[in-house]
């Protein structure tokens, strides 16, 4: 079988060189076909959220940042990432409590890194 698709991975390449050539466009359209084709790839959705970011689509940004906090709630970068876009929409209370949440994760995950650091078991 002569199968011509694009591996997601390769997608994701393509859309992180787009990103640096600054191709902002062209890398939005790569990272959505990489989650087109795998969904699960959490390190695409950051990178098209900073890419709709970056040319001021603010609202579809806001759109993938949600998913991707719905999909994984504990991600410290998706509710810092909303707290950014927030704040650049002018949405002071919730680009506040985003970015209290993505605290308060980020001391959760570094006191379970000390705990298994320390051979603490977890409760």
């Amino acid at each position: 079988m002569d199968d011509k698709r694009i591996a997601p991975e390769d997608n994701y390449y393509d859309a992180i060189d787009k990103v640096a050539n600054g191709d902002l466009a062209g890398a939005v359209v790569a990272f959505r076909a990489c989650l087109a084709d795998d969904p699960s790839m959490l390190d695409a959705m950051h990178g098209l959220i900073r890419a709709l970011k970056d040319l001021r689509e603010l609202d579809e940004a806001v759109r993938v940042a949600l998913r991707l906090a719905e999909i994984d709630p504990d991600d410290v970068l998706a509710h810092t990432s909303l707290s950014i876009l927030y704040q650049n929409k002018g949405m002071v209370p919730e680009a506040e409590a985003e970015a209290t949440k993505a605290k308060l994760l980020g001391w959760k995950l570094q006191l379970r890194q000390q705990k298994d650091d320390a051979g603490i078991p977890s409760s």
